[in-house]
């Protein structure tokens, strides 16, 4: 049954709001302790296993670490009580299946500094809760006896438990057990009743009679260690032994007294740090010492006990001694229990990440957290806004609903927008336990979207990486391992840390973020010009998390223009764009781009968005961009040259003209695309000549073999316009460019379509193969189209696709390739014979070509169906009848192909 919230019960006079303390799914969580804990009880139960080995391997302790707030402490309370009994059980968690007849002693000890506990404190804990066996442990009772008189002279052990809350949790009996054990043992020493209470003198009595074997002691002479136990100066460093003796009293226990104790250790993280390890190592050996028992540790940071490197600071390390703990890489998150525990598998992975909250578990937290007549009192929306923002952070969820009852309190209702908030408490919570470093270097990867350790540690401006490695193991730290940078924080982490007000001592101010900023951007940059090569993974990287940062902090360009100038010399088109800057730590934000970095990345993200949208958004954008005069010379002729493309695109020749003109004349990198794209134009108005002598002075940076075959497919000679886009294709490989060996190959699937249907099926595939991972819409639509011309005049819906093709390049606007495509429609028409169709098409032609761009493709139709024409609108190379002779082939040849 759910605990009453006294936080909110105590924050609003609504006498019929009811509160609880909402627990959510964890079921996962749940079938791995059962799951382990049933190896654990089979493992114990077994002839062979001895609980005085102290040399076996360890596989009795499970470990669930995660950041602050993610709900480890109602997890470790909810497994307590899950195991203390059936009903206390939650609905959605399954019934376990372990051995018949297990009897389960849970016993739960809050390890945070806040809680007061001790080693000492632990180790009473553990005995207290053994009262329940009804019976002294004689040879753990004599020794903690003998230490507590030894380091308490004076007072009662009764007092102690009393003070403390053990004799209220577990009851009084424990000191009478241990006083029947020190009058029991007195009795089989024949000691005089007087001196029963008298430890010293019945330890000493009992050593002497372990060494000399009387058979009056032979019930505890088969404990071995219990008199060099003894005989050991009774101070912490001996206490911290003794759990071996409980262990071994647990295990000689009759059948009718045996139970097993699960022992959940909460907080771990606050038993010390990475270099202060003293009670970290007393812990552990205890948990060594008692293998009969199951831990279960909660806590920030996974265990580094099956690390080697530990050797000398804890007592046991590596991974032979324990073969649970050890990773060979860390995890990204919590696998689903079922997904890992097959039918009788052994659970191997003893540390366990846990994961945040799904949306959907977010919204019930919320709606069963405050709650009047069974009706949520957060509403939907509102609910939805603090989930969202959330990341799925328990903690986050748990300040939200305080909000909701602080507004509330101030008679205000909430709404939504109220939610749009960060909490400050979060940050506070996330470096509580982190040294100096580790929070100065916190801080600059939330500047990040990904980094590693050599990346963080120059962001922070240390001269080591020891701060970065301590970092990464942290759990609000996850890891992709397939990652170009592997470690990223949590988002609500992260976000938090860069937006909300912060009054921490060691805050930082807007100097300190804009130094930290430019910090990484260098390092970013320094990680881009040491790369490969031709990196493309690296390039994009870089691009995305330096544009980001120098658009928020408003940097100089810097390496990014050159970094810009490779993005699009590759023609791939992945997205680039950084997300919207919020923020105070994020001074650059604004509705539109001020500064040439939030220019640049206004100019990349339309670059890259151009292939999902509409040409004329486009051209917008870039008109746009062009007119605010943000960008240096060399990046406003980039912005100038990608503008008159968009704008030929959309038949808008003059402006295209005009554009390639000016970029042209500037004699910069892009100056040979330019001519290139005014031979282009060239071409679209039929000027084939023209076009024709601009190819010989472009080279391979104005694609001059693409720009050859461009021109002579029109003219019917496919062989020719095939080698020519082959040689392109070739000359990208050489390069490696990509996408133009992408779109080279699709144009020459395209033309061999018409002549070699069988070689153009191999080319098509290998056009498609190349394409892939690319973002080239325009080339997927020539491929398309290449496939129509494949299935030309025969049953293979042809017309249907050619129909939802053209729709696509609707939405696209590039009005080329839709008059491309009524030409492959013509083509198959004229195979077929289909007068009217060839009619209807043709007409469609004129009407997409009436401005006179293009106007030649209704000469090209005419020509395919043997049909005659006015003057021609283009100027050939060639004489027009050995053109109309060669489309007039390509369709009797693919007649006599299929045999019609």
């Amino acid at each position: 049954m759910a605990g009453r919230d006294l936080r909110a019960l105590f924050s609003s006079n609504d006498r019929g709001m009811s509160t609880a303390e909402a627990f959510t799914n964890r079921e996962a969580q749940w079938e791995l302790t059962a799951a382990a804990l049933a190896e654990h009880l089979v493992r114990v139960a077994a002839p062979g296993f001895d609980v005085e080995d102290l040399e076996a391997p360890r596989d009795n302790v499970l470990v669930f670490h995660g950041i602050g707030g993610i709900g480890k402490t109602t997890l470790s309370r909810k497994l307590e009580a899950a195991l203390a009994g059936a009903e206390q059980r939650p609905a959605q968690w399954g019934e376990p299946a372990w051995p018949a007849g297990s009897r389960l002693l849970p016993v739960r000890i809050d390890l945070a500094r806040s809680a007061g506990g001790d080693f000492e404190h632990l180790v009473l804990t553990l005995r207290a809760a053994l009262a329940v066996v009804g019976r002294p442990l004689p040879a753990f009772d004599l020794a903690l006896r003998r230490y507590w008189e030894h380091q308490h002279p004076g007072e009662p052990l009764e007092a102690y438990l009393q003070r403390g809350g053990l004799a209220a949790k577990f009851g009084k009996t424990m000191p009478q057990q241990v006083q029947s054990a020190l009058a029991d043992v007195a009795q089989a020493l024949l000691l005089p009743g007087t001196v029963g209470s008298a430890v010293g003198q019945v330890t000493g009595s009992l050593v002497r009679a372990l060494r000399e074997r009387r058979q009056t002691v032979r019930a505890l002479a088969s404990c071995f260690r219990l008199a060099d136990l003894l005989e050991a100066e009774p101070d912490l460093e001996t206490l911290s032994f003794y759990p071996h003796l409980l262990a071994w009293e647990l295990d000689r226990l009759p059948a009718d007294k045996k139970v097993t104790p699960v022992i959940l250790l909460d907080t771990f993280e606050d038993v010390g740090d990475r270099t202060h390890r003293d009670l970290e190592r007393l812990i552990q050996r205890v948990v060594w010492l008692m293998p009969n028992c199951f831990f279960v540790i909660t806590g920030r940071a996974r265990l580094q006990w099956a690390e080697p490197a530990l050797q000398g600071q804890l007592d046991y390390t590596g991974p032979a001694a324990w073969p649970g703990l050890a990773v060979s890489s860390r995890p990204g998150g919590i696998p689903h229990a079922r997904g890992i525990l097959p039918d009788a598998a052994p659970v191997r992975g003893r540390q366990v990440l846990v994961g945040d909250f799904a949306p959907e578990d977010c919204d019930d937290y919320l709606a069963r957290r405050l709650h009047a007549d069974g009706t949520p009192l957060i509403p939907g929306p509102v609910r939805d806004v603090i989930a969202a923002r959330s990341h799925g952070l328990p903690l986050y969820l748990d300040l939200a609903v305080m909000r909701f009852l602080e507004l509330r309190r101030t008679g205000h209702t909430p709404v939504p927008a109220d939610f749009e908030h960060d909490f400050g408490a979060l940050i506070a919570r996330t470096l509580a336990d982190l040294t100096p470093d580790e929070r100065h270097l916190l801080r600059s990867v939330a500047l990040l979207d990904a980094f590693d350790t050599p990346l963080a540690t120059q962001t922070a401006g240390l001269t080591h990486q020891a701060a970065a490695r301590r970092l990464i193991e942290r759990s609000f730290v996850s890891e992709n391992v397939f990652g170009l940078w592997p470690y990223y924080l949590h988002g609500l982490i992260r976000s938090t840390l860069r937006t909300a007000d912060d009054h921490t001592d060691d805050r930082w101010t807007p100097a300190d973020w804009h130094t930290a900023a430019t910090r990484a951007h260098a390092a970013l940059g320094e990680q881009w010009a040491a790369g490969p090569d031709r990196d493309r993974l690296l390039l994009v990287g870089c691009l995305r998390q330096g544009l980001a940062l120098a658009r928020d902090f408003r940097l100089d360009l810097g390496w990014l223009t050159d970094a810009a100038w490779a993005y699009v010399s590759d023609s791939v088109w992945e997205s680039v764009a950084p997300p919207t800057p919020t923020g105070p730590g994020t001074p650059g934000a604004a509705a539109g781009p001020e500064t040439a970095a939030s220019a640049l990345a206004e100019l990349l993200s339309t670059l890259a968005r151009r292939q999902h949208e509409h040409r004329s958004v486009t051209a917008d954008r870039l008109t746009a961009l062009t007119a605010s005069g943000l960008l240096p010379g060399d990046l406003q002729e980039m912005a100038v040259y990608y503008l008159a493309k968009a704008q030929r695109d959309l038949g808008r020749s003059a402006d295209s003209r005009r554009g390639m003109q000016y970029v042209a004349d500037a004699g910069g990198r892009l100056a040979p695309a330019a001519r290139r794209g005014l031979a282009h134009l060239a071409r679209l108005a039929g000027d084939f000549p023209a076009a024709d002598a601009v190819v010989p002075t472009l080279g391979w940076l104005g694609r001059h073999h693409r720009v050859d075959g461009d021109i002579w497919w029109p003219h019917g000679d496919m062989p020719r316009a095939a080698a020519a886009y082959k040689a392109a294709r070739t000359e990208a490989e050489q390069h490696g460019v990509a996408g133009e060996r992408a779109t080279s190959q699709a144009q020459r699937a395209f033309t061999l379509a018409f002549t070699d249907p069988g070689r153009a099926a191999d080319e098509i595939e290998l056009a498609r193969h190349l394409v892939t991972g690319l973002t080239l819409r325009q080339t997927g639509h020539t491929i398309d189209m290449a496939a129509l011309v494949l299935d030309a005049g025969t049953d293979r819906s042809v017309l249907d696709r050619a129909r939802v093709l053209r729709e696509e390049i609707r939405a696209s606007g590039v009005a080329i390739a839709t008059a491309i495509l009524e030409l492959v429609v013509c083509f198959h028409q004229a195979v077929l014979g289909d007068d009217q169709g060839i009619t209807d098409t043709i007409a469609r032609l004129r009407d997409l070509t009436d401005g006179g761009d293009y106007a030649y493709y209704t000469d090209i139709s005419a020509f395919m169906a043997d049909r005659p024409i006015p003057p021609s609108s283009a100027r050939w190379i060639e004489d027009e009848a050995t053109i109309r002779r060669r489309w007039r082939h390509l369709v009797t040849a693919r007649r006599t192909l299929l045999r019609r």
